[in-house]
């Protein structure tokens, strides 16, 4: 009997709909006006959302534009503050060399200015590379010739500096120009 029912309940297709699309119902209007003035009020607060949130963005760039412009125009005045005080000692020297004749004196104010200059440029970072001696490095010294040299050891190895070179908070900023040894 129970065979029996179920070729009675088999009479129904149970796939003859796989092949009409299931999105038919998306097709279908609203119904319902309240609806349509709920997605209506819905879609005007996001385009008022993101209207905001683009003004907003547009504000930011050109703050942060305008603020950086700003920090590159003035990035050296603290420096060059400092330095004046420096180019203030050296205008000192300069008119103790036209009136005094006491060589010793003049030379020890001179190094003080040199002295004071290199503390500044120090305290900002600033450190001379150390390049006599060294072996020659591409990626910091700049060959300017090459000389024989007459101990085997010095082969390769930078024998004179022409121009120093520079580090600013351990960043090359400017390589040292040298003579190697060949």
């Amino acid at each position: 009997m129970e065979e029996k029912d179920f070729n009675q309940t088999a009479d129904f297709d149970i796939n003859a709909d796989s092949d009409v699309p299931g999105t038919s119902h998306l097709n279908e209007p609203v119904k319902d006006a309240s609806d349509i003035e709920r997605l209506e009020v819905e879609l005007a607060e996001m385009k008022d959302k993101y209207l905001r949130q683009f003004a907003e963005f547009d504000n930011f760039r050109k703050r942060t534009a305008k603020e950086r412009l700003e920090l590159i125009q003035t990035a050296g005045k603290e420096v060059i503050v400092q330095l004046l005080e420096v180019l203030d000692d050296a205008d000192r020297a300069q008119k103790q060399m036209e009136t005094s004749e006491d060589v010793k004196a003049l030379k020890e104010g001179v190094q003080l200015v040199f002295n004071k200059l290199r503390n500044i440029l120090n305290s900002k970072g600033l450190k001379p590379m150390l390049s006599i001696g060294q072996t020659f490095d591409a990626d910091q010294h700049e060959a300017i010739t090459e000389i024989p040299v007459p101990q085997e050891n010095m082969k390769g190895k930078v024998i004179d500096e022409v121009e120093r070179g520079y580090l600013l908070n351990d960043k090359i900023i400017r390589f040292a120009k040298v003579v190697v040894g060949k």
